[in-house]
């Protein structure tokens, strides 16, 4: 198995919210995973305090921050 590394493509300030971020993305086709340090789900507060990143194979990077910036506009 490849070991790829992702590219963060938004921080999300809950983890909830990074859910619907990659949503969003894999309902495009797009492969997306939600990473947080939580301490091994020991101190939840972390997430909050340092986000919760959001992301993508670098070859999806394009296509994802499209993505998002047309939900930041349609939702503003």
């Amino acid at each position: 198995m490849d070991n790829i590394e992702g590219v963060t493509v938004a921080v999300a300030g809950s983890q909830i919210e990074a859910d619907l971020i990659v949503g969003l993305l894999r309902s495009n086709g797009l492969r997306a995973i939600a990473l947080a340090d939580s301490a091994g789900g020991l101190d939840p507060a972390l997430s909050v305090t340092d986000g919760v990143q959001v992301q993508v194979n670098p070859d999806d990077e394009t296509d994802a921050r499209a993505l998002l910036a047309e939900a930041e506009k349609n939702a503003g």
